[in-house]
């Protein structure tokens, strides 16, 4: 069974930083396990639709971003920690949502890591929380 948890999620200062953390487990129908898969954040606010946020390859050597958070957030992963990060600097009153961990054992690139229905295995998510 796999599972995303996230963590790092809280109240945070308008211009201020907050790291988020997704840490991986288990293992998928097929044996694999979720650390060698591409990864991805989306969020999300009630009403609206989920945004992708950031997405990363295999490696950790491709990096893909919403146009929103381009120049302050970071992706980053440790595959031997099963972990992928989302580093939020320069935080702004629009990025208050719930965060989304996701995890797809499929490669693929460029604008498909946006298409959250490409991704089979999503955490719970996280809330962020912004004060002017």
């Amino acid at each position: 069974q796999v599972q995303l948890v996230e963590s790092g999620g809280g109240l945070v200062q308008a211009g201020g930083s907050l790291r988020l953390s997704c840490t991986a487990s288990g293992r998928t129908a097929s044996g694999r396990t979720l650390s060698t898969d591409v990864m991805g954040w989306f969020r999300q606010v009630p009403g609206k639709e989920r945004e992708f946020v950031a997405g990363i390859n295999r490696s950790g050597t491709s990096t893909y971003y919403g146009d929103s958070v381009k120049g302050r957030f970071t992706i980053s992963r440790d595959n031997a920690k099963n972990t992928v990060y989302l580093q939020m600097n320069s935080v702004k009153p629009e990025d208050p949502a719930v965060y989304y961990c996701a995890a797809s054992t499929y490669l693929f690139s460029g604008n498909y890591y946006q298409e959250s229905w490409r991704y089979p295995y999503w955490g719970q998510g996280t809330q962020v929380t912004v004060s002017s």
